[in-house]
């Protein structure tokens, strides 16, 4: 099984390469990127785009700028890029029965939004039951993280997620990957921005490095999030000493 969007292309005609985000120099030589595939990575260093892409791709996809489901209208400033306007989504025929846009730095936002309607005068089943029925903002960072993917994520899902391991130890990192395991069984999707070696060893996950040479499908091994790691943990002391080494 693929996932509910097979690629997106960027429609190039009349783009301003001078002008943000197209000035990105991975986003200037984006044309189509295969996404056919329950898990795609888009990895890169800060400022490489990566973050500018997925959220594009979200919104394109239909969700808010700012994170949550299609019917979240959560939004505190409008900061987010007119790249979305440009992108072709290529979807399945079949559509997601769920979906989520989650980013890290305006999930905040998002819980804060989610407290306010619960309070409001509309009736019905408060929204917090379906995140575990615990207030957000009444845990810490990565607890809300996994209790937004342990209860609100379900089967045949679009989950596009933006840095998710910003509020996540390593354990905690490790249950992402168990409940993504358990949603891709479920025909769902995930196409995930990350700095992280742990969520990137995902197996048989698409990686896409963008760089300043534009977006390349890459292997786990050949990423640089792995190779940094990996020489910082088989040796931890050359690897420091290199690092805190004189220039002279």
């Amino acid at each position: 099984m693929s996932g509910f969007i097979r690629s997106v292309t960027l429609d190039r005609e009349g783009v301003d390469e001078g002008r943000y985000p197209f000035s990105i120099p991975a986003l200037r030589r984006l044309e189509t990127l295969a996404l056919d595939a329950k898990v795609t990575f888009l990895v890169g260093e800060n400022g490489s785009g990566k973050s500018t892409l997925i959220e594009a791709i979200a919104v394109a996809a239909g969700f808010n700028a700012e994170g949550g489901t299609r019917n979240m209208t959560v939004s505190t400033r409008a900061s987010h890029s007119d790249l979305h306007e440009r992108l072709r989504l290529v979807r399945e025929p079949r559509s997601p029965r769920d979906g989520y846009f989650l980013r890290a730095e305006s999930f905040f936002n998002v819980a804060t939004h989610i407290e306010e309607l619960d309070a409001g005068p509309v009736g019905g089943r408060p929204i917090i039951e379906s995140y575990g029925g615990v207030s957000l903002h009444e845990q810490s960072h990565g607890e809300s993280f996994l209790s937004l993917v342990l209860n609100r994520f379900g089967g045949r899902g679009l989950y596009i997620l933006d840095e998710p391991e910003a509020a996540l130890s390593l354990r905690g990192q490790l249950a992402l990957m168990r409940r993504m395991h358990d949603l891709i069984a479920e025909e769902s999707q995930f196409i995930v921005s990350t700095h992280s070696p742990v969520l990137l060893g995902y197996p048989n996950a698409l990686i896409y490095a963008l760089t300043e040479s534009g977006i390349e499908r890459t292997a786990y091994e050949a990423t640089e999030q792995y190779e940094l790691t990996r020489s910082f943990l088989d040796d931890r002391e050359r690897f420091l000493r290199h690092l805190f080494a004189d220039d002279d």
